[in-house]
């Protein structure tokens, strides 16, 4: 049996948490429910309603509480996914901005629930990282004015095209 991972991540939902789950599984491999605990007769929810969804993403895991109204997302935590090519950048951008996601700069968006996301090509660490600055700096400058990444477009400003 697999050891549980240590420290965890809970995203806060006011009663949408396991249809976030639900959804945010569609979206990756390697992903799955774990846990799904529910309200008895003691506690401020419906007898029976889920408050909690431990689940995975990529085998990394996450806890869905179900909260209630009194705190929403902002962009100050965001789920950062790496990106193998372009493909994968617009599946997950498109699947994540659908239904009233919004599109940010820079590789950023919200999804439907609020939830911010960057969604980045992992290209993108080794062209801003390169040792040749001039290089690096053309790539930073051409992320800084997208907002979905465009791997090519991040290429050919790193080469000076």
């Amino acid at each position: 049996m697999a050891t549980p991972q240590k420290i965890k991540t809970c995203l806060w939902y006011d009663g949408k948490a396991e249809e976030a789950a639900e959804f945010y599984m569609s979206l990756f491999d390697d992903s799955r429910v774990t846990q799904v605990q529910r309200w008895g007769e003691v506690g401020p929810g419906e007898p029976g309603t889920v408050v909690v969804v431990m689940f995975e993403l990529a085998g990394t895991e996450f806890m869905a509480l179900n909260g209630g109204p009194e705190f929403q997302f902002t962009e100050a935590c965001s789920i950062s996914v790496d990106c193998d090519d372009q493909k994968e950048v617009d599946r997950l951008w498109s699947a994540l901005t659908a239904d009233g996601g919004q599109e940010g700069p820079c590789g950023w968006l919200k999804d439907k629930y609020g939830l911010s996301w960057q969604i980045v090509p992992s290209v993108l660490n080794d062209l801003v990282t390169d040792p040749d600055r001039a290089r690096a700096d053309r790539a930073m400058k051409a992320m800084l004015g997208m907002g979905k990444l465009d791997v090519q477009a991040l290429l050919d400003a790193a080469d000076g095209k």
